[in-house]
């Protein structure tokens, strides 16, 4: 497994949009807008009826309850059935989107991501100025649910595929199976589909009072148990209607299936928005058996688990013995820098969006002669401007002459150490742009591996400035 680091630009919508309908499980009218959202913010909830407006990541980490769809939390703040959203802005090839709120869920509309994928197109979308990250699958990740026999896995795939197989055990809905192949199918083949219920289960939630939104324009009811005279009686009201009836394929009247097999469909879209709750775009194939919200989104804070370790320890795959790109005497022809402030002495890789160099700490560097005598540690400002002349040769490498070019800090954020250097370490360092450089302005992330260890860190900003 890795994150890689794409030649794709973010995508965020063009224009604000609002809809408007009712929530599923209070049956209030809410307003949901969908607004544009600066780059690296992924995809964020926003309760504009509460004091302060607070905002929460679609993050599977803030996932507490998924009774009847995917539930967040935060500091006491919830948004409810945020799924089908979701899976909108992730089929539509959206990676920031900020949806604002003015209740603890979205609408449901008919139960789909339909209206949510169209309002999105009217919107518009728009590439922003970072690359987009891809968390490839390399070996296969499961994640079983023992108790339901639920079982959700990704494997290596060339790009985003899915495949749901639904089974209840139920001769009105029997086993069905959806795939899609790739994404840019979602908006013909899936996001129509709508979720569904079967007819004991809606029982239930009638007498407790628990969907309140509901009608038969947004949800299948599929019938599995005999419709007696009293049950009838409660259907009618909840759904305001003089006559309700059984369908020949066994679902309640008032509802065509879009597809024969749309409750798979909807399965599937279901484990789209869950798994958007990584916050990564995903590259391998998804095979979900049963699938359902408890186990989407345990599997998705499984991965979310990986790729949080692999972000840190992501030290990256070289042979240091091996013949690098650019020796010290070459850097030197690129770099202004002299000893002792000349502080890589290899660069291994090195492409229009990243570099990887290396620098081999001896006892004999300058400044552990006060750095700390009879303790020698490197200065933790040292290796940031490692990193910084290891990025300085990416955006060097842009010019054809950067002997003339001299470069300049504009910023450094999120700054972390984790770990001390000492002489004998070797220090690993791999910067990539977060942005794509621009009049001479190099935005890039940092990291710093002493010995195969993340040891630092962070965001850097320079820009390169002819000499005169």
């Amino acid at each position: 497994m890795g994150i890689v680091k794409t030649n794709q630009k973010q995508k965020t919508i063009k224009n604000e949009i609002s809809l408007e309908g009712v929530g599923l499980h209070t049956g209030e009218s809410v307003t949901l807008t969908f607004k544009p959202a600066e780059p690296n913010t992924g995809f964020t909830f926003k309760r504009v009826d509460l004091e302060g407006m607070p905002e929460m990541s679609a993050d599977a980490n803030f996932v507490t309850n998924t009774q009847r769809g995917t539930c967040l939390e935060k500091n006491g703040v919830t948004i409810q059935t945020c799924e089908h959203v979701l899976a909108a802005c992730v089929g539509l090839d959206l990676d920031n989107v900020l949806f604002e709120v003015n209740s603890a869920e979205p609408p449901i509309m008919d139960g789909s991501s339909k209206y949510f994928v169209q309002a999105l197109e009217k919107a518009g979308s728009i590439e922003q100025e970072a690359f987009r990250e891809e968390y490839e699958i390399t070996s296969v990740i499961s994640y079983l649910d023992e108790e339901t026999g639920s079982e959700i896995l990704i494997m290596p795939s060339k790009n985003y595929q899915i495949t749901t197989m639904v089974d209840f055990g139920t001769k009105v809905l029997g086993t069905q199976n959806a795939t899609l192949s790739d994404m840019s199918n979602f908006k013909d083949d899936i996001s129509d589909s709508r979720t569904f219920s079967f007819l004991h289960e809606l029982e239930a939630l009638l007498d407790n009072g628990l969907i309140k939104g509901g009608d038969l324009n947004n949800a299948i009811v599929y019938v599995d148990k005999e419709l007696s005279d009293s049950t009838m009686s409660k259907l009618k009201e909840a759904f305001g209607k003089d006559d309700i009836s059984v369908k020949s394929n066994g679902i309640l009247d008032n509802l065509t299936l879009h597809h024969p097999n749309e409750a798979a469909r909807h399965k599937l879209l279901d484990v789209i928005g869950d798994l958007a709750l990584t916050g990564i775009r995903l590259k391998g194939k998804v095979i979900a058996t049963k699938p359902g919200h408890f186990v989407n989104t345990q599997f998705a804070k499984k991965l979310s688990k990986l790729i949080k370790n692999d972000r840190r320890n992501n030290v990256p795959n070289i042979d240091i013995n091996q013949d690098p790109l650019m020796d010290v005497n070459q850097i030197m022809d690129m770099l202004p820098h002299r000893q002792p402030f000349l502080l890589i002495d290899k660069i291994f890789e090195l492409s229009d969006t990243g570099v990887i160099g290396l620098k081999n700490v001896t006892m004999n560097e300058e400044f552990f002669k006060g750095h700390f005598p009879g303790s020698p540690v490197m200065p933790g400002v040292l290796i940031v401007e490692a990193m910084a002349q290891t990025g300085g040769i990416m955006v060097l490498n842009t010019v054809p002459d950067p002997e003339n070019y001299l470069t300049f800090f504009m910023k450094i954020d999120k700054v972390k150490f984790k770990k001390k250097v000492v002489p004998g370490d070797t220090l690993i360092f791999k910067c990539d742009l977060i942005t794509p450089i621009r009049r001479g302005i190099c935005h890039m992330q940092g990291y710093a591996y002493a010995n195969g260890v993340l040891c630092a860190e962070a965001e850097l900003m320079a820009q390169i400035s002819k000499v005169k």
